[in-house]
């Protein structure tokens, strides 16, 4: 089996839900850091246009979006199972409303740092602008939706050290992205969000004790080569019953539906349920199945 590749860079919040589950698992992997903002030209080639951070490599397999990318590692690495019951929807409100929260308190703290050509880059990636006096006027309301969310946390932990009971789950993976990031970018904010909320604490310590399992560091050239070099694994069966109508074989566009939405277009190799699977061929690295998530993701005829 070829090995992980996590492409990211260590200050990625989304990156870090993969870092843990790589820990949970107790996994090696190889280390990518890429740019925190475009261009991103060791990374595009094998995306075929998707930017965003964190993507995983295996071989010839490139996964993005983190939904993909811990349904991968779950599947190939089934102990111990961390997806269980409503952890993906857990993982979708944590993603999306939660860390909208986290961005408002978080930029409101430290938007006068903010480097210029990181305000641009978001701009173009989200369509809209990056307005740090919005999120500021914005804040008051962002912070105590951000409480709320984080007391949710804590009487989920009412008895048990992890919210999936005595084990880590998705559930607390996704969630404490959230913490993680608030803690590490705006540590005053963090200090004063989560006053009183002992138990989510001491889980923010315990799921940091578990760590990011066995990682080394590889160049985004190496990671290019190993995928001009591998094939991609066999796709699963498409469902017959997908409302799109599209069938494999079919020329395809994908693109995100919140933000990033930077369309990859190829032709159609597996749609289940849960995943879109896009062959894609050129730019030096042969076949390339680029991997999306269902859910979140729009897929239409090229």
């Amino acid at each position: 089996m070829a090995g992980i590749v996590l492409h990211h860079y260590d200050t990625s919040p989304f990156s870090e839900k993969v870092r843990v589950m790589l820990g949970v698992k107790g996994l090696e992997w190889r280390s990518v850091i890429q740019p925190v903002v475009m261009p991103k030209p060791e990374l595009v080639p094998l995306t075929g246009g998707y930017r965003r951070i964190p993507v995983m490599q295996i071989g010839a397999d490139v996964y993005c979006d983190t939904q993909a990318i811990l349904a991968e590692l779950d599947a190939r690495h089934p102990e111990p199972a961390t997806a269980r019951g409503g952890d993906w929807a857990v993982n979708l409100w944590a993603d999306r409303l939660w860390f909208q929260a986290s961005v408002a308190v978080v930029f409101a703290q430290i938007g006068d740092a903010v480097p210029r050509e990181f305000i641009e880059d978001r701009e173009k990636l989200s369509g809209r602008p990056f307005d740090i006096a919005g999120m500021r006027a914005a804040a008051p309301h962002m912070r105590a939706q951000w409480r709320a969310y984080a007391a949710w946390v804590e009487d989920g932990l009412s008895g048990v050290d992890f919210l999936g009971g005595t084990k880590v789950s998705l559930g607390d993976i996704a969630a404490y992205m959230n913490v993680w990031w608030l803690g590490a970018a705006a540590p005053a904010a963090a200090e004063t969000l989560l006053a009183g909320l002992d138990r989510v604490q001491d889980w923010r310590a315990r799921i940091a004790a578990i760590g990011h399992g066995r990682r080394t560091e590889m160049s985004g050239a190496e990671a290019l080569r190993a995928a001009a070099d591998a094939s991609p694994a066999p796709v699963p069966d498409s469902d017959p019953d997908d409302p799109s109508g599209l069938k494999p074989g079919e020329a395809v566009t994908v693109q995100a539906d919140d933000y990033g939405r930077d369309p990859v277009t190829g032709r159609l190799a597996a749609l289940t349920r849960e995943r879109i699977v896009i062959a894609r061929e050129g730019e030096g690295l042969g076949l390339v199945h680029v991997h999306f998530p269902r859910a979140g993701y729009a897929l239409a005829r090229a």
